[in-house]
């Protein structure tokens, strides 16, 4: 496929995910253009949005007649369809570590971390509502768990850099950025931790 051809992301531009793909189409320098969806719209998702992605989530993604959701699909797709640097590891151990941290992103770090903690710092005050106490605290735990792995997987802020472009790109950086943002006045932040926060800051 001639990588010329015509790049569009659908979906919010607030999104985690959708900033996700951002960062690896600006990675590669790859032009597209981004459609806004709202998947959170009174009227629901429209019809014609589920059939680019049957369970109506964003983002999607689509080259010339190719189409894809799921973020880590499309990332890993543009990282072999584009040229200029490669964003994952070739070394299989090295390969196994960035899925390993991407996993715990999904699978642990996004609920807690954006709905549990950011939402109700960050967007309840924008929204001119009371932030939901109980709800932080319940996620307390996990994020000082997610954040505290995170810190011991990546081992110092220069090897995400050198070894594990791939992990910035794919997810770390925008849950980092969307904690610190959310957390900045909290004193949460251990020894350990304080290498996210640097490295975020030197990002």
């Amino acid at each position: 496929m001639a990588t010329d051809e015509a790049v569009t992301l659908y979906g919010a531009a607030w999104s985690v995910y959708v900033r996700i793909v951002r960062l690896a189409l600006a990675e590669k320098q790859v032009k597209y253009g981004l459609v806004e969806v709202d998947v959170f719209a009174d009227t629901g998702v429209p019809h014609e949005r589920l059939t680019r992605h049957p369970f109506g989530r964003i983002p999607t993604f689509e080259h010339g007649d190719f189409h894809r959701y799921e973020t880590g699909a499309i990332v890993r797709y543009i990282d072999d369809a584009f040229p200029r640097c490669m964003l994952q590891p070739t070394d299989p151990k090295a390969r196994a570590k960035v899925n390993q941290i991407i996993r715990i992103l999904d699978a642990y770090a996004y609920q807690t971390l954006v709905w549990g903690i950011y939402v109700e710092r960050v967007v309840s005050a924008r929204e001119g509502r009371l932030a939901n106490g109980q709800k932080i605290a319940a996620a307390s735990p996990r994020a000082a768990v997610c954040l505290s792995e995170l810190a011991r997987l990546i081992a110092h802020p220069s090897l995400i850099i050198d070894a594990f472009v791939f992990v910035v790109i794919k997810d770390v950086l925008p849950f980092v950025l969307i904690y610190l943002f959310s957390q900045k006045t909290n004193g949460w932040f251990t020894p350990t931790d304080e290498r996210l926060a640097d490295y975020a800051n030197a990002a």
